[in-house]
């Protein structure tokens, strides 16, 4: 910290090392906040691919676009994206079970308790209905309409194309005066003293100096990993899935309002529809099952016409231990990944660049900016990595050594907690600054099978008449709603329905 504090110097130059959805979401981010103050430069090479399968998405996306003030017509047209109110998880408690986790809330609380102890009374006293019913984005789904509602009253994220979207998000960022350099980085100089980052040399010779480097190289990790020397956590003891096979294909049927995650034999499959098409995969482990049974899997389980070749993609769960290093922040794959079951992928990028805006360096980059940066990030993700394992570590099945091995793990203490606190009494506290809220939770516990031993004594003090219409009173709102609703397929086309492509 000695040699930083000396060195001070002010921060006017930011050079983004990649591209794809983390590239061009902080180019986004970052010109049309402060793009009057910084020269900041893109480097990216057309000969370098990008993982882009990320199609999914979580209601945070739309914080982003509002700080950015994006038409969400526009976006939606120029992405072919569609509406999504949530997952459905299918064979994940056990084969031939299916819930699904929506977004919104379920019911109403009281200061005392959550919904979910007035539900679990009901249904000991067979009043009522299963906890969906209480949950206008998942009765919403399961009908596929959609529509907006006045008062932000439909919690919604996308299914989007991510290729798209970084071209969208390119001329967006372009409009506020980013640079994009066509190349390849040759090397990463360093200073010596402080071991700062001072330029990169690209494959043309040509020096970018700059102030502060973004790392969005993706798995290679070139400056924060190869350069700046952050070692890479891995959680592959909590998270066997290390691989991926990813295809296109066209649409056959209406686009549904939701993500479809399959349980399969040693992983899970997605479906997740766009306007023209759909984006699948399979997410899987390579210690149950080799590339060409994932493959036949997926090709299996996939309806219209193949659009692109299957590719196999690898990865290993984890984070780097230090994000931001001197001055070096990584973004998206450089910084760490998780697997995208709850498609919060996007969701990291987007809060580590909100992250850097509310701490970016003026007159000198400072270690306690960095201390707090990464301790935030860290934080987060690692509520999010115990989100994703409670689905693989709580369940019913037993069928194949992948999901047996799932089942006896032992899981993170943090995790361990929530489980069986909502096992015993059917309470759920949020962490402050979490992402997923406790609605999130108790769908995704119930849903695997576990069901709370108790509830809070408030729900004991309704009579049975007062429960029973507490509880139709607010199915009854949610069913009247939803059958107002056009169908979704109906509803995008008229909204923000793309020409093909």
């Amino acid at each position: 910290m000695q040699n930083r504090q000396q060195s001070l110097k002010p921060v006017r130059r930011v050079v983004i090392a990649g591209g794809g959805t983390a590239g061009w979401m902080a180019a986004a981010g970052i010109s049309k906040v402060l793009g009057a103050r910084l020269d900041i430069k893109l480097i990216e090479s057309d000969e370098i691919g990008t993982v882009g399968v990320g199609e999914a998405t979580i209601p945070t996306l739309m914080n982003f676009h509002s700080l950015l003030e994006i038409n969400e017509q526009e976006f939606m047209a120029a992405t072919q994206a569609t509406f999504k109110l949530g997952i459905q998880f299918e064979n994940w408690r056990d084969v031939g079970q299916d819930y699904i986790h929506s977004f919104g809330t379920t019911g109403i609380d009281h200061w005392t308790a959550g919904f979910q102890h007035f539900w679990h009374k009901g249904r000991e006293r067979k009043l009522a209905g299963d906890y969906g019913d209480y949950c206008l984005e998942l009765k919403a789904g399961l009908a596929n309409r959609f529509a907006h509602l006045p008062n932000n009253g439909m919690n919604y994220a996308y299914h989007l194309d991510a290729s798209r979207y970084a071209k969208f998000l390119r001329k967006f960022a372009e409009g506020y005066g980013v640079e994009r350099i066509e190349a390849k980085i040759a090397k990463v100089n360093v200073d010596g003293a402080s071991g700062d980052i001072t330029s990169l040399q690209l494959d043309s010779g040509t020096l970018v100096e700059g102030d502060l480097f973004i790392d969005c190289t993706g798995f290679r990790g070139m400056l924060i990993g190869q350069t700046m020397g952050q070692p890479y956590q891995d959680w592959s003891h909590w998270l066997f899935a290390d691989s991926a096979v990813a295809v296109q294909t066209d649409s056959v049927r209406p686009a549904v309002p939701y993500t479809r995650s399959i349980a399969r034999e040693a992983g899970w499959q997605w479906q997740i529809p766009l306007q023209h098409r759909v984006g699948n995969g399979i997410v899987f482990s390579s210690r149950y099952i080799d590339d060409d049974v994932a493959k036949s899997s997926l090709m299996a389980n996939i309806d219209g016409a193949v659009l692109t070749e299957p590719r196999v993609i690898r990865f290993t769960p984890g984070q780097r231990e230090q994000t931001w290093a001197g001055n070096c922040v990584a973004l998206g794959l450089a910084s760490g990944f998780l697997e995208p079951i709850e498609s919060t992928s996007i969701h990291l990028i987007q809060r580590g660049i909100v992250r850097l805006m509310q701490m970016f360096p003026t007159d000198g980059i400072f270690q306690t900016d960095i201390d707090e940066y990464n301790h935030q990030t860290a934080s987060e993700i690692e509520h999010i990595r115990d989100f994703i394992i409670l689905h693989y570590h709580v369940t019913h099945r037993r069928d194949t050594p992948f999901w047996r091995d799932c089942a006896s793990l032992a899981v993170p203490p943090s995790l361990r907690h929530r489980i069986d606190l909502f096992a015993d009494s059917g309470r759920v506290f949020r962490v402050p600054n979490e992402l997923f809220a406790e609605n999130s939770w108790i769908q995704v516990m119930l849903g695997q099978g576990i069901h709370p031993r108790q509830h809070h004594q408030s729900a004991e003090l309704m009579a049975d008449d007062e429960l029973r219409d507490f509880l139709a009173n607010i199915q009854g709102t949610v069913d009247r709603t939803v059958k107002q609703l056009p169908s979704h397929q109906e509803y995008v086309m008229r909204y923000c329905g793309a020409a093909r492509p």
